[in-house]
């Protein structure tokens, strides 16, 4: 059995391999879930409980794939042992799957639990596997993360076991708390040592999430087309939904691979910065095709909210992923304040879209086409110096 020490930094031509790639396709299953939960409550006109509900699911489908991606990218042996523990935490992902609808309309967490259980008796075995091949202050950092995710994991069990009188406030509160322990566990961990994650891996591991994401985006607006169109023939009403969305979508992608993140991640507060704030950047996204299909269901008469509210489910969030984008990844490689100013100012713009009623979704799609040209324009044009 090969030794798991950490890979190295510097190494050349590090790609994300075949079994990261199978990994992030069988969360495509929890993000559509998760979508599709979205989308009832808010054609249902519950906005505000659907919207609070996939936060929360969506929280534990992202920290599920961030725990595998930071951790394989400095420990990845590709040996058969490694393989067939990241085939058990796939498992446990269909397992946290299989319990979104549950937690998302009743507060059931059983189910996703029990995948997380699943996936943190992998993911503890792989860290005490990188502790016995290691030694001194990268054997202690493994150490860390091993009680660190085992003692969480038992917080949340404890929650299931919580009175079935206790408040839903209370539970939310005792979410939250378990969310941000969880969030904590890698700064604890490698407060003294960072691990050798590698950034051209994860900013490559990261964008591929990101495509995953715009692709189940795609997916379910397209099959929402499809089934109002076979069963409305209204194609007048969907064509500027369908229209507009492609544009927001195309224009997401554009956006966010501008540029290579690579290059920034240098650090480990830029990097847990970045990392973490990629929840908001990857639940907009995913949000961005459960809105087009509450737009559509609203537009044939099946949704019951009303047009702005219909078109607010797109305009939010696209106007989330282009913030977010900027402050965490875009920002970063811009030359003056001209260039800076496009991608803020289309967020706005696409959010004062929420009044174009029935026309709000197609004519955001051209907001966000407009900075992609606009911020293809400035970065040719040359910067005087001084």
């Amino acid at each position: 059995m090969p030794v798991m020490t950490a890979r190295s930094r510097m190494e050349k031509h590090r790609a994300s391999t075949p079994l990261e790639l199978f990994f992030d396709l069988c969360f495509v299953v929890a993000v559509a879930q998760a979508g599709t939960r979205l989308v009832h409550a808010v054609a249902e006109g519950h906005p505000f409980t659907g919207v609070g509900g996939y936060a929360a699911v969506f929280f534990a489908i992202w920290w599920a794939w961030v725990n595998f991606s930071w951790f394989a990218s400095a420990y990845d042996t590709d040996d058969p042992l490694y393989r067939v523990v990241t085939l058990v935490q796939i498992t446990g992902v269909l397992i946290l799957a299989a319990g979104v609808p549950r937690a998302f309309d009743a507060g059931d967490w059983t189910v996703v639990v029990i995948g997380y259980v699943v996936m943190r008796i992998a993911l503890t075995s792989q860290w005490l596997r990188a502790a016995h091949c290691t030694r001194g202050a990268e054997r202690r950092v493994a150490l860390r993360y091993t009680v660190g995710i085992a003692v969480v994991q038992l917080g949340w069990v404890a929650m299931l076991l919580l009175p079935d009188g206790t408040s839903g406030a209370a539970r939310a509160a005792v979410f939250v708390v378990l969310a941000l322990a969880e969030m904590s566990v890698p700064a604890i961990a490698e407060r003294d040592r960072p691990t050798s994650w590698h950034p051209h891996h994860i900013g490559e591991r990261y964008g591929l999430f990101t495509i995953i994401v715009l692709g189940e985006t795609i997916a379910s607006a397209t099959v929402a087309v499809q089934e109002a169109l076979d069963e409305h023939e209204a194609l007048g009403e969907l064509l500027p939904i369908a229209a507009g969305g492609l544009l927001i979508v195309f224009s997401a992608w554009w956006i966010y691979f501008a540029v290579p993140i690579h290059d920034y991640l240098r650090g480990s507060r830029e990097a847990f910065i970045w990392g973490y704030g990629h929840y908001l950047v990857f639940g907009s996204a995913a949000a961005i095709g459960a809105g087009i299909e509450v737009a559509v269901e609203e537009a044939v008469g099946k949704a019951h909210v009303s047009t702005g509210a219909a078109a607010a489910a797109v305009t939010v969030p696209s106007a989330l992923f282009l913030l977010t984008v900027w402050a965490l990844h875009a920002r970063h490689f811009k030359r003056d304040l001209a260039e800076q100013l496009p991608l803020p100012m289309a967020a706005l713009a696409i959010l004062g879209c929420t009044s174009a009623g029935a026309w709000a979704v197609f004519v955001a799609g051209l907001v966000a086409a407009a900075a992609v040209a606009a911020g293809v324009l400035l970065s040719r044009r040359p910067v005087p110096v001084g």
